[in-house]
């Protein structure tokens, strides 16, 4: 196969990475307001999950300790 045809693929991937990292980063900040919303806790620690799983592995070559760092400084601004 040529590699356009693999396009529509990497940019689902992409989105799925990209829509986890939005997920953990709003669970991040509703842990930041209130530090006893168990719902948020057990998002992000779901997502903390997915992050260190091979389906994550397969999605992308992003260092999962490198990419939760940068959400975490990200929330913390």
């Amino acid at each position: 196969m040529q590699q356009e045809n693999f396009e529509p693929y990497i940019n689902l991937a992409n989105a799925i990475v990209k829509e986890a990292a939005k997920e953990y980063v709003s669970a991040l900040r509703k842990l930041k307001r209130n530090r006893g919303n168990q719902a948020a806790m057990k998002e992000a620690m779901e997502l903390e999950q997915f992050f260190y799983s091979q389906d994550f592995a397969l999605l992308t070559s992003l260092d999962p300790d490198y990419l939760i760092q940068k959400l975490r400084e990200k929330v913390c601004k």
